[in-house]
């Protein structure tokens, strides 16, 4: 089997699969289960000083059967003293000495405060801490979480607080609640940070009942937003991520989080450059024995690519992701449809005609079969009809090839700012 194994600036750990800093790391019981069942770090449940937080905090998104197809909570940090997370860490660690563990912190933007709760922290031996600067409800409210998040100067000036006081590696948790994430992760890196991890929960309200108009969830019927994460937000947490692996100002390794529920998942995100991920809303649904399926598909499919370590993965598709001038306008794909596996559901055909750009005809074959075949002449590549049709396979999207030379639309501009200024520096007519 490959091998495993990763390390993150510094803090290794048996398997890239942690479980994130929630409610399933809340305590030392939980903690020392889940590496039981072969979970290779966990970030603990953020502390600070402890809150209150309300009955009734999680909803979910259910869509088209799917139970928990995105997550919203609106629980807070720890509401338990830091004296007993302090011992409960200190016993797991002590347990588990071969496994991360990294603790969630969140404090008042105060050089004392962080300095603080770093020495305490680090006192009982933890490996590394996590600046929770992501909480978008509740804590924000208070000038902490998001609110201090996204702003890079404070985002720069606590994690520079926090290296004043840290012997171990500091990872800072960034909020996708921002225009560009990479500003204020280029303010972790040069506060110090040894590492990065996102996302953490996006901005949102769950729903709202129909019956008694209250939000889902209320407290008394009263309601809030929250954070938002499961397998709903992976594809913008990945976006983040690989928009943070290729900014050439961020320089440290990078956590994934944001709706890992497979192995699969995991792959993806170390592909655009996360060098191992975190997991939350999976473990909630599932239980943690599902690191199990996850191990063992991480491990098939290395040993199906002929890939010795995980760590081989990293970063490899990061070239291939690019700002969207750089995509070669002149190449061009086309939508073919295999009659013999087509059932015919029409599904392509409605909606290229009503929402694309109607070239999927309804015909007969030599046979007098009746088919759908696509008018390659006037298609487009979208891939809209392969993404409908319920049948795998049923239709391919095919590579035509073509005469023209590849042109991305930021050669084109340049072409057509030289012909529109003659060599003199004259202003032509452009073509």
């Amino acid at each position: 089997m490959a091998d495993l194994r990763i390390n993150l600036a510094g803090i290794s750990s048996p398997n890239p699969f942690w479980l994130a800093s929630a409610p399933p790391t809340n305590t030392g019981y939980q903690v020392q289960r889940a590496f039981e069942a072969g979970w290779g770090g966990a970030v603990w449940k953020t502390l600070g000083d402890p809150i209150i937080n309300t009955s009734s905090r999680f909803a979910a998104v259910h869509f088209n059967g799917q139970r928990v197809a995105g997550f919203n909570n609106i629980e807070l940090i720890t509401d338990r003293p830091l004296e007993v997370n302090l011992k409960e860490i200190y016993e797991t660690k002590k347990r588990f000495p071969d496994h991360a563990l990294v603790v969630s912190l969140m404090v008042e933007p105060k050089r004392e405060k962080w300095h603080e709760i770093v020495k305490k922290v680090e006192a009982v031996g933890v490996d590394g801490l996590e600046l929770n600067f992501g909480c978008p409800h509740g804590m924000a409210e208070r000038g902490m979480g998001s609110a201090s998040g996204q702003q890079p100067d404070l985002v720069e000036a606590q994690t520079m607080w926090a290296k004043e006081a840290a012997q171990t590696p500091v990872i800072v948790k960034l909020t996708p609640n921002i225009t560009d994430i990479t500003a204020t992760a280029k303010a972790a890196v040069r506060g110090g940070a040894d590492a990065i991890s996102l996302i953490n929960t996006i901005n949102s309200l769950a729903g709202v009942d129909l019956d008694t108009w209250n939000t889902i969830p209320h407290v008394g019927g009263k309601g809030s937003h929250g954070g938002y994460c499961g397998p709903a937000v992976k594809p913008i947490a990945l976006h983040m991520v690989a928009d943070c692996a290729r900014n050439p100002a961020i320089t440290v390794p990078i956590s994934g989080i944001g709706g890992v529920s497979s192995w699969r998942d995991a792959v993806e995100f170390m592909l655009m450059g996360a060098t191992g991920v975190q997991v939350c809303t999976a473990a909630m649904h599932h239980g943690f024995r599902i690191v199990e399926d996850m191990i063992d598909g991480l491990n098939n499919y290395l040993d199906s690519k002929g890939i010795a370590s995980v760590s081989e993965l990293v970063g490899k598709s990061v070239p291939k992701y690019s700002d969207w001038g750089h995509l070669d306008l002149n190449y061009a794909v086309v939508a073919r449809i295999d009659t013999e596996t087509c059932i015919s559901c029409n599904k392509c055909h409605i909606a290229c005609e009503d929402t694309s750009h109607q070239c999927i005809e309804r015909t007969v074959d030599s046979g007098g079969k009746a088919i759908l075949q696509v008018r390659e002449e006037d298609c487009v590549g979208c891939n809209l009809c392969a993404i409908v049709c319920p049948v795998e396979g049923a239709i391919s999207m095919v590579e035509v090839v073509g005469t023209e030379p590849p042109m991305t639309w930021n050669e084109r501009q340049t072409v057509v700012a030289k012909l529109s200024e003659g060599q003199d520096g004259s202003k032509k007519e452009a073509m």
